[in-house]
């Protein structure tokens, strides 16, 4: 009895050594193939630097005062790929930034000119420009005059040089905005940090808020983030501040700007206008409009690059069919020759 257990015994022990180096042989990986062995090192690869990504997330500590709300994206009418920009809603922007924003900000580099043929004719257009006196000169005598705008002048600033703009706002003058990314101790500053900074806003708890003064705003839009949804989410997103936020009394709470807390006052209320069209001038049409005037300023040839875009597009198109047919036509006697091998006499 005792022999024919020890032999049950030895038989089960041989089985399960020999099933366990089965399995070790299977998943050896000196034996797999050369596409499982490079499957395996991607696989590593891949596991190794997600590990290493997450860490490097998490070794980064969150603040609360470094979030900020991101602004939604609106469906504009500008944005299909056949859409161009509604010239109505610019004209009425332009309304808005005269009799509004004209006031503090700038659009320096904007020329009447460009408003002709675009939502004024040309008429309006000299008609804008004369409204607005010119600094011009030296005259004869060399002394500088004043004279009409003509539809070559730019839209003069509300400051008449840096100094006036100094002593209007306690020695702060007035950033240029043209080209949104200054480099500040080798790092790239976005368009609305150095609004803050020309702002004196300080949105992370400094409270110096005197001698602030607005951007330009002729190339604003295409250097914020969002764009257009940034602006038009900016102008309506002034609100009460949440229990816990403290804001300075020269200050405005508005989620949608970095740090929550901003110099400019809410400028758009409903009916502060009256559109020439009759248009109800709400607080979200006017915001629209501002904002989409403002997509209009920073590229004026907006709709001549799409026309320009979808014109090489359809001649690239005919093109590539026109070279298929020239392709198989001509390569049609070397693609369908035989080469036929013959053995010497």
């Amino acid at each position: 009895m005792a022999a024919v257990a020890g032999r049950l015994s030895r038989q089960a022990l041989l089985k399960t050594k020999s099933l366990t180096n089965t399995q070790q042989a299977s998943f050896s990986f000196k034996s797999a193939s050369r596409g499982k062995k490079a499957a395996y090192g991607l696989l590593g690869a891949a596991t190794v630097g997600s590990i290493g990504a997450v860490g490097a997330a998490l070794a980064f500590p969150v603040l609360a005062s470094e979030l900020e709300l991101h602004p939604p994206h609106y469906k504009w009418s500008h944005h299909g790929m056949f859409s161009s920009i509604d010239m109505k809603s610019v004209r009425r922007g332009y309304e808005v930034y005269k009799q509004v924003c004209a006031a503090c900000h700038s659009l320096k580099y904007l020329a009447y000119r460009e408003m002709v043929g675009s939502f004024l004719s040309e008429d309006e257009a000299k008609e804008e420009a004369k409204s607005v006196m010119i600094t011009d000169g030296p005259d004869d005598n060399g002394n500088m005059f004043e004279r009409p705008g003509k539809l070559a002048d730019y839209i003069p600033s509300p400051y008449k040089n840096e100094e006036a703009a100094k002593a209007a706002n306690n020695g702060a003058v007035p950033p240029d905005l043209t080209y949104i990314v200054p480099g500040v101790e080798g790092e790239e500053v976005s368009i609305m940090e150095q609004c803050s900074r020309s702002y004196d806003i300080v949105p992370r708890g400094r409270s110096k808020y005197n001698g602030a003064v607005p951007p330009d705003l002729t190339y604003i839009v295409p250097g914020v983030e969002g764009e257009e949804n940034y602006i038009f989410s900016l102008l309506t997103g002034y609100c009460d501040a949440p229990a816990g936020v403290e804001v300075p009394e020269d200050g405005h709470f508005n989620p949608y700007f970095t740090g929550g807390v901003i110099a400019m006052a809410e400028a758009l209320y409903t009916d502060i206008i009256e559109y020439s069209d009759g248009t109800p001038a709400t607080k979200s049409q006017l915001a629209k409009d501002v904002s989409t005037f403002l997509v209009w300023t920073s590229m004026p040839d907006f709709d001549d690059r799409k026309k320009l875009a979808l014109k090489i597009l359809g001649l690239l198109g005919t093109m590539m069919f026109v070279s298929y047919y020239a392709k198989r036509h001509y390569f049609t006697v070397l693609k369908a020759r035989k080469i036929a091998l013959r053995e010497g006499k």
